[in-house]
């Protein structure tokens, strides 16, 4: 076997790895995105519901390799902050406590996805 076969051969398996690893990083990025709209969802107030049924999961890029999501709130994306962080009302003379439902699960989702694409690392290619 000369050289350049031997190249060629570690470039398809590299080639292989890299498309197999694409894909289920792109599986797992889409299945995370869900699962912080529903996460979320469940923790958002819902005085008037609108807020709370108006998270949505948005494909915002996808190019021949990876994908990203992004998940917003399409009703009330004003209140997405003031409810997080809590705001002033009377004239800043009182303020609204803070509900925080964003962050939370963001950080579980983040730690999950993380676990999800390491498993990927070393289960591609096999």
């Amino acid at each position: 076997m000369s050289d350049i076969d031997i190249g060629a051969a570690i470039m398809k398996e590299l080639e292989t790895y890299s498309n197999d690893l694409v894909e289920r990083i792109n599986v797992s990025s889409k299945k995370c995105a869900s699962k912080l709209k529903r996460e979320i969802q469940e923790n958002s107030p819902e005085k008037a519901g609108y807020y709370k049924k108006g998270w949505r999961v948005r494909q915002v890029y996808k190019s021949h390799t990876l994908s990203q999501y992004v998940v917003h709130n399409a009703t009330d994306y004003q209140l997405t902050h003031l409810l997080e962080f809590g705001h002033a009302i009377n004239g800043g003379t009182q303020r609204v406590k803070p509900i925080p439902h964003i962050a939370p699960a963001e950080e579980k989702i983040v730690d999950e996805f993380m676990n999800e694409v390491e498993k990927a690392v070393r289960e591609a290619g096999k």
